[in-house]
C-alpha cells in the first residue's frame, strides 16, 4: 500500500470522513453527500429502534447512529454496473474454487433477508429486504478447508474489505443483488455487492469481483487509512 503526505488528497479525505464521522455522533442531523444535503429521519424512528432488542439482546440501534428513511450513496470508485461484466471469483482456502457470471450466481438457492445496516459516519437504515446468495451457500460450494479463517472481499479498482470467516458465514451475510425487490442502483454497488451487517457498512464491499478465504487476515482499503479492523457499531469500532 502506497503512503501518502499529510497535503496528500489521500489524506483529506480521510481527514473529512473523521471530521464528518464525530458532527454526526455529536447529533448532526442533516447530512452532506457528494454536494447534496439529506435529511436523517425524525428523531421518533431513531428513539424507535434504540428501543428494540436484537435476539441477541443488544439495542436495534448501535449507540452514535440515526435512522434514515433511504440507503445513502458513501461513494468510491465505481466498477461496471452491467450484469453482462459481472465476474465473481470464489477462491483461495478450498478444495472447490470457481468464477461465477450473473446468470450463475442467480441459479444459485437465493435468500431474502431483513438485515439493518450502519454506516460509520452514523447513519442507519433499518428493515431493508436484501435478495441474493448466502456467502455460507459460496463457502460450501467452494469446499472451504478448515484451514481458513478470514473472507477478503475483493472489489473494482483494488478495494479490498476483511472479515472474520465465522463471521461472514452467518446467515444474514450474502452476496446481493436486490434491496426491498429492486436492482441496485450503481451507486450502491451495482449489479452485486457485499453484505455484512453486523459490521460497519464498508465491510459490505460494493462492485465485488471476488472471495478469497485465507488463513491469515489481511486489513483492508479503510483498515490501512486508520479505521478499525473488526468494526463493530455496537462497540463504535470506528478507528483502529
Amino acid at each position: 500500500m502506497s503512503d501518502f503526505s499529510d497535503d496528500s488528497p489521500e489524506v483529506g479525505r480521510l481527514k473529512d470522513r473523521r471530521r464528518f464521522i464525530k458532527q454526526a455522533a455529536a447529533g448532526t442531523v442533516l447530512v452532506a453527500f457528494g454536494g447534496a444535503i439529506y435529511r436523517i429521519a425524525g428523531d421518533d424512528l431513531t428513539r424507535k429502534a434504540r428501543a428494540e432488542k436484537r435476539s441477541d439482546g443488544r439495542s436495534r440501534l448501535p449507540p452514535g447512529q440515526k435512522v434514515i428513511e433511504k440507503l445513502r450513496p458513501m461513494g468510491g470508485q465505481p466498477g461496471s454496473s452491467k450484469k453482462s461484466d459481472f465476474s465473481l471469483k470464489v477462491y483461495g482456502e478450498c478444495d472447490n474454487p470457481f468464477t461465477l457470471s450473473f446468470s450463475d450466481l442467480l441459479a444459485l438457492p437465493q435468500a431474502d433477508v431483513q438485515a439493518d445496516v450502519h454506516c460509520v459516519t452514523g447513519w442507519s437504515l433499518i428493515g431493508g429486504v436484501w435478495s441474493g446468495v448466502r456467502i455460507s451457500t459460496l463457502a460450501d460450494k467452494a469446499k472451504v478447508k478448515p484451514s481458513a479463517r478470514h473472507v477478503i472481499f475483493e472489489a473494482a479498482h483494488g478495494y479490498t474489505a476483511n472479515v472474520r470467516f465465522r463471521e461472514a458465514i452467518k446467515p444474514n451475510c450474502m452476496v446481493t443483488h436486490k434491496l426491498d425487490g429492486r436492482g441496485l442502483r450503481r451507486s450502491h454497488g451495482a449489479p452485486v455487492r457485499g453484505l455484512i451487517p453486523d459490521l460497519y457498512f464498508w465491510k459490505s464491499a460494493k462492485w465485488l469481483t471476488g472471495i478469497r478465504f485465507v488463513k491469515r487476515d489481511k486489513p483492508g482499503y479503510w483498515e490501512t487509512r486508520g479505521y478499525h479492523n473488526h468494526a463493530d457499531p455496537w462497540l463504535e469500532e470506528r478507528y483502529g
